[in-house]
């Protein structure tokens, strides 16, 4: 046996040296968490802790820091508004840094646990306008239309992420390699098909704890890559509890110390791209007969095409260059097209909608790294 170990550490030198590289970084991670519960036990001596979570200058990742209450904030309204430094998040420059944080919506804190909070803030510049970042706005004002919500429109999104280490690698790849082709890690069980699960059921129970309408979670096509569903929401809850759902991921992950990635195309070559494929319906759609009405909103979305793509990610339709081209699951992104079940769709009604004749559809073109309330409010925009 130990010769059998010896031949296999002289084969595959880097996989055996990178398998003890994660197994120490895990084991760092697990001592961290032990040593942080003495602290997290202690008594808070009446007091709160809120920690202020906003997107940055990116438009794509996500800040956060904390403040002290004297009581439970019980709604957004009951905490304060704050500034932070927007230098050093790419929000302003350094004559005038100051950016506003202005509470937006509140949920649970499943890391300090107790009456602690989360909060999500919008961004606001020195003389009150949104900050460049800031989508937040613009999707509310197109929720509150009379017309839009009216037809109370739900969404879900998908959202894909891929797992890395911190070294760069993917987590469970062979370091310099390769693992097997796609097909056995879709809906994958076992150590050789999943890399990662106790992340994802860690953030699906602080999603839940929090009180994010999270839905489900699947393992994806391409090994270590994975997936959350949120909603149905209503409105502008669905941006709301999709950022704050990617603020808990990430936060689950750094306790692991793993790297999180939303990139659309993160391994080039004949692997899959990562989506947010976005589940839309209005009331009349979930009506008796609503495929006329979801035939409807294909053909006016089929009609804008162009500014959809630029809405779907944050540089305008760049990042998803990289992953819709016709293959692995995609459509391209210089066409538009839709079909029932057809995963190479833009826009996909599902069978079981087909047959019911009522229910949503699914868009598949927004990107992992996209912005969800530009999303939902493109939608919105042009099909009510």
């Amino acid at each position: 046996a130990w010769q059998s170990f010896c031949c296999f550490v002289l084969e595959r030198p880097f996989s055996f040296l990178s398998g003890l590289s994660a197994v120490r970084s895990r084991k760092m991670a697990h001592l961290r968490s032990v040593n942080m519960d003495r602290y997290l036990s202690l008594d808070q001596g009446g007091c709160v802790q809120v920690m202020y979570v906003w997107i940055d200058g990116s438009g794509e990742t996500m800040r956060c820091k904390s403040r002290t209450l004297e009581t439970e904030p019980t709604k957004p309204s009951d905490c304060p508004e704050w500034t932070f430094d927007g230098s050093s998040t790419g929000q302003s420059e350094g004559r005038n840094s100051d950016v506003y944080l202005r509470p937006a919506a509140l949920f649970r804190d499943p890391f300090r646990g107790g009456q602690n909070k989360l909060l999500l803030c919008d961004t606001y510049n020195y003389d009150e306008s949104p900050n460049r970042t800031n989508h937040r706005v613009t999707c509310l004002e197109a929720m509150n239309t009379p017309k839009v919500s009216s037809s109370h429109p739900w969404f879900g999104i998908e959202q894909e992420y891929t797992l890395f280490d911190t070294d760069g690698g993917v987590l469970g790849w062979p370091k310099g390699g390769f693992p097997g082709p796609q097909g056995p890690y879709y809906c994958g069980v076992g150590a050789e098909r999943v890399f990662g699960r106790e992340i994802v059921e860690a953030h699906y129970r602080a999603c839940l704890f929090a009180g994010v309408k999270i839905a489900g979670t699947n393992a994806e096509v391409m090994p270590a890559q994975w997936e959350f569903q949120v909603g149905p929401s209503e409105g502008i809850d669905m941006g709301d509890h999709l950022w704050m759902a990617r603020f808990l991921l990430y936060r689950v992950a750094e306790e692991f110390n793993v790297v999180v990635s939303l990139d659309p195309k993160p391994m080039a070559g004949e692997w899959n791209g990562a989506g947010a494929h976005c589940n839309y319906s209005t009331l009349e759609m979930r009506e008796a007969g609503g495929i006329t009405h979801i035939e409807s909103a294909i053909e006016k979305l089929s009609k804008r095409h162009a500014y959809h793509i630029t809405m779907y990610d944050p540089n305008g339709g760049e990042d998803n260059k990289r992953r819709l081209t016709g293959r692995h699951e995609t459509s391209s992104i210089h066409d538009f097209s839709s079909g029932v079940a057809h995963r190479g769709a833009s826009i996909r009604i599902p069978r079981h909608i087909a047959a019911a004749k009522c229910g949503y559809l699914e868009d598949r073109r927004p990107s992992s790294n996209c912005d969800p309330y530009r999303v939902t409010e493109a939608v919105v925009r042009t099909t009510v």
